[in-house]
């Protein structure tokens, strides 16, 4: 046995097996290594069953009430009264579009009517409450001098003849329909399709993939039929199926992402077989998350869709660091299983310490009441926990049998000496070193400091929900949001809805007081800037009373007579059934939005919750929200509070984690202190990029904090080993950097191009996800290699 040491860590190089004492190491190392064969056995099996398992059981959907923050007051006011406001919840607009004239045209007409019988019968749509000018429920109604008239919009004898398309533009006119349910221009109408939240024949939650797809038959059908017509759709659900559709490209980004991993790491190490190994290892990580979430029970929706890429990417990182290890060890002429489990004892600590910190990023993440989030983190947890199997067990078991190429080991060895005689990459680790002299230390925390309180100040403008028109979540040139352009141009009410719920006794609603406060409460809403107009029961009673005084406007107000009352809700729940519900004990009085802007939200909510606390009585509660803003606001509230709850929490448990590796608070220190400017510096990126702090933009800071902290556990731990032996903290941080930091260095090329090819996605705020998530990687890899040395000068000198 050779007993020189390998300048690491003052192991001794063992080229004779026979030598080496095989009962040495801790528990856990004997136990792995001393049994493997029998620990690839078991991984090759447990690779087969849950390989089966991804193969059979995952499926790719979403659902409506799982981006809901459950918990908040208002989403649950809302669910707990959703049966009665059907109008108000999930649902889709399907405009239909003339594009050879106006909708009078007896041939549009007909087309008007397969579209709307079509969607009628496509399973999860809620049937009794679906409008549009060929359904019944669709009324007009008139004051004449033997009181009043009404009928369906579609005259009941029509037959396509000129004189019943002129009752029916007759009709339209004495509806009020124009600008909601047809088109300012007169060359659309809009079909209202209010949907189920599981399908009644099967008790399971609506497919929204399977509905997409029958309302995208429906569209090509008729786009292509004997009289074309233009058909534009929004809606949650539609909302979804196109971002289910991008899924399918997105995942393609996997394979180039794996591609330009193992090209790096080939790049780095030229060695085929251990290049590979490593891949495999992490797409072997990947598979067995994929098993597990469908073993589980769980669904992959278009968040969690991206966390297989963060596991690829995080076992990539780890599998490099004892790659590169075994490397320098097997150059010195170290027996490969002897190297291996040298870099086991080494590494594992670190390394464990780093997959906890991602973990704990994830796991913060189910403190946030949105259970789409929740999913998310759930999926990602169970990522993590597999890497440790896979990554810092298996692979190193597996390249104590495979090993690397001995041309790669001694060009390892040869790149140490040149690197520490100055000789080509050499030149920059050397730079590297200066960072702990203190002339350049103290420049480099200055500029941090510099940088940290410009990103701060730039950082405080950052706002919370959506910033953009239309769905934020795909891109502005998508066909949902080129679909939303157009209804938004062409009709008068806009999609944005935020309702008040006024709750009362049975048959309270019609009570005079009752009525007077909701209209009261639309009148305070309509002074709201961005309020477009306010619709409830009251505006209804009062058009009937008036109607019932030959429409003179001096009866156009709310009677104290409760005959009156009731009559006036009688005539409108015709032709507005929606207003409240059966027993009368729910009426919602809901304001039309110009936009869902973070801004707008939070005035009319302001106002809202004002009049709430000011008139709320036993008799009578004014509950916030629903509609689709109010909904959205509602979410707003729990990202606001959720943000900054967030980030303390995952920096607490990445501050207990790097006390319990390092032992020493200065050391914590200078681990924690990177990744803070790099959060902040990603606020301030966030504002100049006009991005919003929303349910997809949530978690991005906290995934980049937990992984972030990787670069600095694997430097610092070499770092102290090293200035715990005596040596100076410039030649520590030599060792460390000759040990970790290259691979530090590559991990974080690594990461970022593995999520770099996000930026290319169809789906906007995966793509929002992939530069941050790059500018963080990056970032936090150059403050490790930077920020360490000089933070360690002021706080390290001696360990």
């Amino acid at each position: 046995m050779d007993m020189s040491t390998d300048g690491i860590d003052a192991m001794p190089v063992v080229r004779d097996l026979a030598h080496f004492d095989q009962r040495s190491g801790n528990l856990l190392e004997r136990l792995v290594f001393n049994n493997r064969l029998w620990m690839i056995v078991l991984c090759a099996v447990v690779t087969l069953v849950l390989g089966a398992l991804a193969a059979t059981r995952l499926h790719l959907n979403a659902s409506f009430e799982k981006m809901l923050p459950q918990g908040q007051p208002y989403i649950q006011n809302y669910l707990h009264n959703k049966d009665a406001l059907r109008g108000l919840g999930n649902s889709l607009r399907v405009v239909v579009e003339n594009p050879q004239g106006d909708i009078f045209d007896p041939r549009y007409l007909e087309a008007l009517k397969q579209v709307n019988d079509e969607l009628f019968l496509t399973p999860g749509v809620d049937r009794a409450w679906m409008k549009s000018m060929w359904t019944p429920s669709v009324r007009w109604n008139e004051v004449t001098e033997e009181g009043f008239q009404g009928g369906p919009v579609m005259p009941d004898g029509y037959d396509g003849s000129p004189r019943s398309v002129e009752q029916l533009k007759i009709n339209i006119a004495r509806s009020g329909i124009v600008g909601s349910l047809v088109g300012n221009n007169f060359k659309s109408t809009m079909i209202f399709v209010p949907l189920l939240d599981k399908d009644p024949a099967t008790g399971k939650a609506i497919d929204y993939s399977a509905l997409a797809h029958a309302i995208d038959k429906t569209v090509q059908a008729r786009q292509g039929g004997a009289y074309p017509v233009r058909i534009h759709v929004i809606g949650f659900a539609e909302l979804i199926a196109e971002l289910l559709a991008g899924m399918a490209k997105v995942i393609m980004y996997f394979g180039v992402a794996a591609l330009v991993a193992t090209a790096v790491i080939f790049a780095y190490t030229r060695c085929v077989r251990s290049t590979v190994l490593v891949v495999a290892c992490s797409l072997v990580a990947v598979l067995w998350q994929l098993g597990l979430v469908a073993a589980f029970g769980f669904e992959l929706d278009p968040f969690s869709i991206l966390v297989p890429f963060l596991v690829f990417a995080i076992g990539v990182s780890h599998g490099a660091q004892k790659m590169n290890g075994i490397m320098q060890d097997v150059g010195r002429g170290t027996h490969l299983l002897v190297a291996a489990r040298y870099t086991f004892r080494r590494l594992f600590l670190a390394g464990l310490t780093a997959l906890l910190a991602d973990a704990v990023g994830f796991a913060v993440l189910m403190t946030i009441d949105i259970p789409v989030i929740r999913d998310l983190a759930m999926t990602a947890s169970i990522g993590v926990a597999v890497l440790i199997f896979t990554n810092l067990l298996l692979l190193p078991v597996l390249l104590s049998y495979v090993g690397v190429s001995a041309a790669a080991a001694k060009r390892c060895i040869r790149e140490e000496h040149d690197e520490e005689t100055g000789h080509g990459l050499g030149k920059l680790w050397l730079m590297l070193d200066r960072f702990t002299e203190p002339r350049w230390a103290g420049a480099t925390v200055a500029v941090a400091l510099a940088l940290a309180v410009g990103g701060f100040i730039v950082s405080t403008n950052l706002k919370i929900g959506d910033l953009d028109p239309g769905a934020p979540e795909l891109r502005a040139e998508s066909r949902y949001n080129r679909d939303n352009a157009y209804i938004t141009a062409n009709y008068s009410l806009s999609s944005d809805q935020f309702a008040v719920m006024i709750k009362t006794p049975p048959e309270g609603c019609l009570k005079y007081e009752t009525l007077v406060e909701a209209d009261r409460l639309a009148w305070a809403l309509q002074q709201v800037p961005g309020v477009q107009t306010t619709v409830s029961l009251a505006d209804a009673v009062r058009q009937v009373t008036a109607g019932t005084s030959e429409g003179s406007p001096k009866w156009l107000t709310l009677s104290r007579n409760q005959d009156v009352l009731n009559y006036g809700a009688q005539q409108a729940s015709v032709n507005n059934p929606d207003l409240f519900d059966r027993g009368c004990s729910l009426m919602p009085v809901i304001a039309y939005l110009a936009d869902h802007k973070a801004e707008t939200l939070e005035r009319v909510v302001q106002a809202a919750d004002a009049f709430a606390k000011a008139h709320n009585a036993p008799e009578r509660q004014f509950l916030l929200a629903a509609g689709s803003a109010g909904i959205e606001a509602a979410t707003n509230i729990v990202v606001r509070e959720a943000n900054h709850k967030m980030l303390l929490y995952v920096y607490a448990a990445v501050i207990v984690l790097c006390f319990v590796t390092f032992r020493s608070w200065r050391a914590v220190l200078v681990a924690v202190l990177p990744l803070v400017l790099t959060s902040i510096l990603c606020e301030a990126l966030m504002v100049m990029l006009g991005m919003g702090v929303k349910v997809a933009t949530l978690p991005v800071i906290a995934l980049g904090v937990g992984i972030g902290v990787d670069y600095a556990l694997y430097l610092v731990s070499v770092q102290l080993v090293q200035q715990r032996q005596g040596q100076s903290l410039a030649e520590a941080y030599r060792h460390a950097l000759q040990f970790t930091g290259k691979v530090v260095a590559l991990v974080g090329v690594t990461l970022a191009a593995g999520v770099v090819c996000w930026a290319w996605s169809p789906i906007k705020f995966q793509a929002d996800m992939g530069i941050l998530l790059t500018f963080m990687f990056t970032l936090n890899m150059i403050g490790a290699l930077v920020l360490v040395p000089a933070l360690s000068h002021f706080l390290l000198r001696k360990a």
